[in-house]
């Protein structure tokens, strides 16, 4: 299998290359700068905009003929839809022959593998498959996960242009074969005379695994950090209770239960971008650790679970902590995540390994369960990278009021201010490394006019309808793609970055809430009867709640927790509270099967066949498919009173096309009661389903089915393992909305609710 990166969870480190091994290329031209291509706003409105493209190096992974395994570096091109891979830099070699080249299918998807440590160092991977269809698959990597973001995001807006070309030109001509990464070769001729105007990603090839780089696409996205917010509200109250070196140590003083013991953070701002400070954190380099880390930095690996969990092996020496009389070593997990919005969590608890048993001479002991948080801060005016950190740690409140009450205990010597103070740790080793926290932006490149990109092909075996993640999966290499004699070490320069707005929370937006008229107003023909629904008509397999907390239930609550996109969101970034939800939920499902199960509305004993509903003039079924074993599956029911209209964003969202659906299917998560490490996991930040994992769609009669298939990300697949670890002592809301984009359909509403109140697997009904 082959491997591309793009968007990553992990350190800052340059990009690489990803090419491919062979396979068929056929006469495509690349569009130029001025074609038509589909921006993140125009997703469903068939809008066209100019096709700046992207390009950069990546690493190819792959295993050849011989089954060795291969990481070659490589140039990627994408242009409007089209892919190009090239063993050098094309701008720089204008007869440099390109390796693979085809198109970008709007049935592609990008999932984030994680950190993959090879002989090359810490990579970055993505696997992209047809959804349609995942034996055709593959993976690419990089050094940096900031980079990895870009890349996924350069593949989104081809994917974008792909179904914008589908929508108005229908299927698309014999010509356009897609790429494949991973197949034979045909002898091509083959010569580029420019690139057009492409948005560079990286460092290259001589830069790579070696400093970090922040990329900045050619426009602004729309991923803005406020510090600590979310889009749902927490319970926590912290107070500021001392302040150590620069850096604030706080106490919750509403200590929620769902813990053992009292919550402490300590937050600092250290100047670096997220990623950078991700690699540092999680570096086993223990030259880099002892300039930061006074507790954890000898630190070796004892095994990687998957790309986004290990088990780690430290030791300490007591002269620091001077109360120990012994050495003492220890053993914890990390798992770590990386949200949509670029944020980081990294998950620290105490664990054992039969690879790492009690050491003579070393007593061992126990690190406190912790959270790192790393969100991006975007000063106006600055183009300095910042990072809000958050250290987050549970202890016993015995110790910490003793200490408060100064009973004889020094908590400045005790493992978890050792813990809290990695903050400041991070803060002065960065300050005292300018080199390390430089971001190179993106880098546009202009050929003249006359220099439009023609890559001419005569093939030989040609093979239709290759699509590029093919190429990626198969394992054969022809000719001189294993070698990398040629590798291309042009240096790329520097220029100025996009700067990006922060986050403005405004008070003033909590009365701006939209009201469930004047949604109904745009969204449903208000002209018509509404119909009444009777919750007694509608029975789910998982009990309404007959009163707040009642276990295993579910209830509807209101719209007022979560913060939704304002009027003026596109201008000045304002959220509001939401308002009552559009849709009524009328039951909630809870199946197991032996293995995914799709298409729930159309099983003879669904809700959705019943006479009752039929009557309903229209349904949003939402399947949401946990994997475990055996897989679970969620479904909630939600109604709607009259009929939608047609030509609102919830009728265009009903019957649009599934990239469409895709780039707005949103959900806004809370626990609201729960242990506090799987509140941080989770965390409350909205999440463009389409975008995280595959969305499935059924359209037929009178709803729209949506299955969600969290096992289809390993980065949701290790979250919700973790959630199901507690799911029994957690009460958990989820907020159901289509992303707002353009200004005729702010300001955002909630479609719908639903409130989980402490679920018990156990009793899943079979289907």
């Amino acid at each position: 299998m082959s491997a591309m990166a793009t968007t990553a969870t992990a350190t800052a480190k340059p990009p690489a290359a990803g090419a491919g091994a062979g396979g068929e290329v056929s006469e495509v031209e690349l569009s130029e700068a001025g074609s038509p291509d589909v921006g993140s706003q125009s997703s469903g409105s068939g809008s066209g905009r100019s096709a700046a493209g992207s390009s950069g190096w990546v690493y190819h992974l792959g295993v050849n003929s011989i089954g060795h395994e291969y990481h070659h570096l490589r140039f990627l091109v994408i242009s409007g839809k089209t892919v190009a891979m090239y063993k050098r830099d094309p701008s720089k070699h204008p007869g440099i022959q390109p390796i693979r080249k085809g198109i970008v299918s709007h049935t592609l998807m990008v999932e984030e593998l994680g950190r993959r440590i090879t002989s090359h160092g810490d990579l970055y991977v993505l696997r992209l498959y047809n959804r349609l269809d995942q034996t055709k698959k593959g993976e690419i990597a990089c050094g940096d996960p900031g980079e990895a973001r870009k890349w996924i995001e350069a593949f989104e807006q081809a994917k974008q242009q792909a179904d914008h070309d589908l929508m108005t030109r229908g299927n698309r001509s014999q010509n356009e074969n897609e790429l494949n990464l991973d197949g034979h070769r045909p002898r091509v001729r083959r010569y580029a005379q420019g690139l057009g105007k492409l948005v560079r990603i990286g460092k290259g090839p001589e830069k790579l695994l070696r400093q970090s780089s922040d990329l900045q696409s050619h426009e602004i996205i729309n991923t803005h950090f406020g510090g600590d917010s979310g889009d749902a509200f927490e319970a926590h109250e912290w107070r500021c209770v001392r302040t150590f070196n620069g850096v604030r140590i706080f106490e919750d003083i509403a200590n929620p239960k769902g813990g053992k013991g009292l919550l402490l953070k300590s937050v600092g701002v250290v100047g670096a971008n997220p990623d950078t400070v991700f690699e540092v954190v999680l570096s086993f380099d223990k030259h880099k650790r002892y300039e930061w880390d006074m507790l954890t930095a000898d630190l070796e690996l004892v095994e990687t679970i998957d790309g986004y969990y290990d088990v780690v092996y430290g030791t300490y020496e007591p002269r620091y902590l001077n109360w120990w009389k012994t050495k003492k070593d220890f053993v914890f997990s990390r798992q770590w995540f990386r949200g949509q919005d670029g944020a980081y969590i990294i998950l620290q608890t105490p664990a054992s390994h039969k690879k790492k048993p009690p050491r003579h001479g070393y007593e061992r002991t126990k690190v406190n369960s912790s959270t790192l948080e790393l969100r991006r801060l975007n000063t106006p005016g600055s183009s300095t990278p910042k990072c809000l950190v958050t250290h987050m740690l549970e202890m016993t409140p015995s110790f910490w009021d003793r200490w408060k009450r100064k009973h004889n205990v020094n908590f400045d010597r005790s493992i978890a201010f050792a813990l809290l103070s990695q903050v400041a740790g991070l803060r002065e080793y960065f300050a005292a490394n300018p080199a390390l926290t430089s971001d190179l932006p993106s880098i546009v490149v202009k050929p003249k006019a006359s220099d439009s990109l023609i890559i001419q092909s005569e093939l030989e075996d040609c093979e239709l309808n290759d699509e590029f993640y093919d190429a990626l999966a198969r394992g054969e290499s022809f000719e001189d793609e294993d070698s990398d004699d040629d590798d291309d070490d042009d240096m790329i320069p520097k220029v100025g970055k996009v700067k990006f707005k922060n986050v403005s929370w405004a008070i003033a937006g909590l009365a701006m809430k939209p009201t469930k008229a004047s949604v109904e107003k745009s969204e449903l023909v208000t002209n018509s009867t509404p119909i009444t629904i009777d919750p007694n008509h509608f029975h789910g397999t998982l009990q309404r709640a007959k009163r707040e907390g009642d276990p295993n239930s579910w209830s509807e609550p209101g719209g007022e927790k979560f913060m939704i996109r304002g009027k003026t969101y596109l201008t000045d970034y304002t959220k509001v509270v939401g308002g009552d939800p559009l849709l009524k939920l009328i039951a909630v499902d809870w199946f197991k099967a032996d293995e995914r199960f799709d298409s729930v509305a159309l099983h003879p004993k669904s809700l959705v066949q019943s006479e009752a509903a039929k009557k309903i003039p229209f349904l949003l079924v939402i399947n949401l498919q946990v994997p475990a074993k055996p897989s679970y599956n969620l479904v909630m029911y939600y109604a709607a009173q009259r009929p939608v209209n047609k030509d609102s964003l919830l009728g265009r969202f009903i019957d649009g096309t599934d990239a469409f659906r895709d780039a707005r299917f949103k959900l806004i998560p809370s626990i609201v009661d729960g242990y506090w490490m799987v509140k941080r996991a989770v965390g409350t930040k909205a999440c463009l389903l389409g975008k995280a994992v595959t969305c499935n769609y059924l359209r037929q009669d009178n709803f729209l089915e949506i299955d969600v298939d969290i096992g289809s990300s390993s980065v949701a697949r290790s979250i919700i393992g973790l959630v199901l670890k507690y799911v029994t002592g957690l009460i958990v809301d989820l907020a159901i909305l289509i992303e707002a984009k353009e200004e005729r359909e702010l300001p955002e509403y909630i479609l719908g609710t639903v409130r989980l109140n402490h679920p018990n697997p156990d009793s899943a009904v079979p289907i």
